[in-house]
């Protein structure tokens, strides 16, 4: 025999109870089982309106129609029209009763505990009469039971305590009177000794479920509920949240304690003292096998069982010198918050002894303080305690399973996910069993840490990272097309899924909390009416307040520079093929890297030097692995490479440079490229990289144009100028012909300092053979010494310089 429990939501509807009904036909096919139910989905929290308005002196009167109208629609809807009068004749009766109860409590304009058990008490026992007359189309054998005639407790009216062996005998007794009938049960409601309605607190109704299965010795208690089971962490929150098949019951009781709504800490104790095993059962999906609560539960290969919340809870904090050393303190302030019904949810203490810290709900939280004040009044008074103060607004958050135990590197993964993601931990509690940690934070974060941790912990998950991207030109685009068309290889071979949250150019932005398709971004952009601003971009970025963040800068704008530090000091990463933030000022550039350090966050700037090519990241790993950079030369602008490789022969040097700009490799005009400036904020960016802290001044720049071509006042003009020199650039290329060498404008750094000049180089030179648009770097260290480490590629482009960016998004997510 089995106990179904069917809550709220299972009940809460004509449609949810026809469903309710199909699964006992299924259920009676086997055996006969127990049916406890709840008060209809929402019904409770009404009456206890009710009561309140009552006791305010305010009207009541259309709630109280609400309620009655919502039982009599299910009626009309599921019962024939000759089968309808006895029910609802049953629940007026019900309802009158209810009425004259809250006429009472506004006439008295008084509220007592046991009052307000007597009014929520009818929540129930309107939803299983009704049921149950419901049922009885089906089940002629259906038996409405008032479960507060079977389950005694003593007077703690609103949480009251079950009088066990009493209730477990009423139970046999009335179930060998009754066991060939189908009985419907009122789950939550109970009684003293003097008949007086009592209830069993939160979670009731499961534990009235709990205690016919204890006194029965059942097969299984079913908790037929909204959700396919216990997850690992509460849906509305994580959307990445899975059923766990099978939890033990000490992993169930600290989920559950820690804020898992599903079930309730004390439902399972008497299932946990019978060995019952307790299941979790989605009444909308019938066919899901659920969660399993049990002993003996299989092997798990999950780090963790699950993530649990407490979305709102109040700390408090003793200290003082006072408690140093004091045999007995703890245990004088956590019996007398016992002795004064106070739940403690968490506490820590710190070594020396100093303080106490511990959290209780926001609702104990004035009444703790006041207590505390009193009864260390002296201490107080003395000095030898600090006035402890209430800070409210912050959260619990919790990881919880067996494997836990004994397993090195737990906490580190937690804090680390936490840390990364900009969450400051405020407590700690671990016990000794190792089946729990716990943190307390601010309840703002408390999404954002949640979906954290539970990346952190399920790695077969694909890890999301959501991002920022800022610009939509050439590159912004292509990014974006390479995302879309990677995503299926990033989630089968990386496990990481990227996820565009906002995207804004200078005329309009567009945000989105559950992202932006990337196969229509650009009209969802276009029909937008938000007008771009970079601070509002910013400002909605942190306060969606997402995990696993990533700002993206595909500009070549100074406006977002000003915001880098900012964005780094939210703990949110930043990803740019912008150089002009790392080209400027030393300290600035110094303040982006020490920003990311401190925050554990990723400053990612790999196409600020050679678009895809991996330069910085081979100079880092280089000087990571220890060896020490004796000489750097390059060539990192693909125009003046194509210009400079293309100048041989009869071919004249305003040609090639005509030519060059009509393959678009130049600027619209070209000596904002002959003129080094970009070439040379390359070459600084990679000298810092390699640890000097040059300036601009610091860099000796060459210019390769005479200063007539360079003071041209048009670009036509311009033209004019280098046709003029002529001779000049032919003179040049005739001495290197002549030399068996060729030109080539190289960038150069040793010994801390940095040249960038025109060079004629021979066949032995790694640069000699370079061809088209190419980049081209080496590096000559202690291990490279005889053979430099050469870098070669396309150093310029959309395509190549979106796949640097791309690059360091997705090494981003690997951290």
């Amino acid at each position: 025999m089995n106990i179904l429990k069917f809550g709220g939501t299972s009940v809460g509807s004509a449609e949810s109870i026809s469903t309710l009904i199909e699964i006992l036909k299924s259920e009676r096919e086997q055996q006969n089982p127990i049916v406890v139910l709840s008060a209809m989905g929402g019904v409770t929290n009404i009456l206890l309106e009710m009561a309140e308005h009552a006791r305010n002196l305010q009207d009541y009167s259309e709630q109280l129609k609400k309620v009655e109208e919502k039982h009599f629609h299910v009626i009309r809807t599921l019962l024939p029209a000759g089968a309808q009068n006895p029910v609802l004749t049953k629940l007026k009766i019900y309802f009158n009763e209810l009425e004259d109860i809250l006429q009472s409590v506004y006439n008295l304009r008084e509220l007592s505990p046991q009052t307000k058990d007597l009014i929520l008490s009818y929540g129930e026992r309107c939803s299983t009469a009704m049921i149950s007359h419901i049922a009885k189309q089906q089940f002629p054998d259906a038996l409405y039971v008032e479960g507060a005639q079977l389950i005694k407790t003593d007077n703690n009216f609103g949480q009251a305590k079950v009088n066990t062996n009493l209730t477990e005998m009423l139970i046999r007794d009335f179930y060998e009177d009754n066991k060939d009938k189908l009985l419907f049960v009122t789950g939550f409601v109970s009684s003293n000794d003097e008949g007086r309605v009592t209830t069993l607190g939160r979670g009731g109704s499961d534990y009235t479920a709990a205690i016919w299965g204890a006194a029965l010795n059942s097969e299984e208690i079913q908790i037929w509920t909204d959700v396919d089971g216990m997850l690992t962490a509460d849906p509305r929150i994580v959307k990445k949240a899975f059923s766990l098949p099978e939890l033990s019951y000490t992993e169930a009781m600290e989920l559950s304690y820690f804020g898992a709504k599903v079930i309730y800490p004390p439902t399972m104790i008497p299932a946990f003292l019978k060995k019952i095993p307790i299941v979790i059962k989605n009444t909308f999906h019938v066919d899901f096998p659920g969660t399993y609560i049990k002993h003996g539960i299989s092997p798990s290969t999950l780090p963790i069982k699950g993530i649990s919340s407490i979305d709102e809870i109040s700390v408090l904090n003793l200290s003082g010198s006072g408690m140093v050393g004091k045999a007995g303190f703890s245990g004088r302030l956590f019996s007398m918050l016992s002795r004064e019904q106070v739940n403690v949810v968490l506490i820590t203490q710190s070594s020396s002894e100093h303080s106490i810290t511990f959290a209780v709900k926001p609702s104990d939280s004035l009444k703790a303080l006041s207590l505390i004040n009193k009864e260390f009044e002296l201490e107080l008074q003395a000095r030898k305690l600090e006035y402890p103060e209430v800070e409210n607004g912050l959260s619990v958050l919790a990881i919880v399973g067996e494997n836990m135990k004994r397993t090195p590197g737990m906490s580190g993964k937690l804090f680390s996910a936490l840390g990364r993601n900009g969450v400051n931990v405020r407590a700690i509690a671990q016990g000794s069993s190792e089946y729990n940690i716990s943190v307390i934070i601010s309840k703002t974060d408390l999404s954002k840490a949640v979906n954290a941790v539970h990346d952190a912990f399920y790695a077969d998950l694909k890890k999301t990272l959501h991002i920022f991207c800022l610009g939509t030109g050439n590159i912004g685009k292509t990014l974006f097309s390479q995302l879309q068309d990677q995503m299926p290889f990033l989630a089968d071979n990386n496990d990481l899924q990227v996820k565009v949250m906002g995207v804004s150019n200078t005329r309009k932005m567009l945000m989105s909390p559950d992202g932006i398709d990337l196969a229509s971004w650009e009209a969802e952009l276009e029909s937008q009416d938000i007008k771009a601003s970079l601070p509002d971009f910013i400002k909605k970025m942190k306060s969606m307040n997402l995990p696993n963040c990533v700002f993206v800068d595909n500009t070549a704008s100074h406006n977002p520079i000003e915001y880098y530090l900012d964005i780094l000091q939210s703990s949110i990463s930043v990803v740019t093929c912008n150089k002009i933030g790392n080209s400027a000022e030393y300290e600035q550039y110094a303040a982006f890297k020490q920003a990311a350090r401190t925050y554990g966050v990723d400053f990612f700037y790999e196409t600020n030097v050679g678009a895809g090519l991996p330069i910085i990241r081979t100079l880092k790993d280089l000087m990571l692995s220890g060896d020490k950079i004796k000489r750097i030369e390059a060539i990192l602008s693909g125009t003046i490479s194509y210009i400079f490789n293309n100048y041989k022969g009869g071919t004249r040097f305003h040609e090639v440079v005509k030519e060059a700009q009509e393959k678009g490799y130049t600027e619209p005009d070209p000596r904002d490229d002959l003129n080094g400036k970009d070439f040379m904020r390359k070459m600084l960016i990679l000298a810092r990289d390699a640890g000097y802290p040059l300036e601009e001044k610091d860099i000796d720049l060459e210019n390769m144009l005479p200063a007539s071509c360079m003071a041209a006042e048009t670009v036509a003009d311009f033209y004019k100028e280098l046709e003029n020199n002529a001779e000049y650039f032919e003179g040049l290329k005739n001495k290197a012909a002549a030399d068996s060498k060729v030109l080539r404008y190289i960038g150069k750094m040793e010994d801390g300092r940095v040249s960038i000049n025109l060079q004629m180089v021979d066949e032995n030179h790694p640069f000699f053979t370079l061809s088209g648009s190419d980049n081209i770097i080496s590096f000559t260290t202690n291990r490279y010494k005889d053979r430099p480490l050469v870098v070669k590629g396309p150093g310029a482009g959309a395509e190549v310089t979106a796949a640097g960016v791309f690059a360091d998004i997705i090494n981003v997510g690997k951290r």
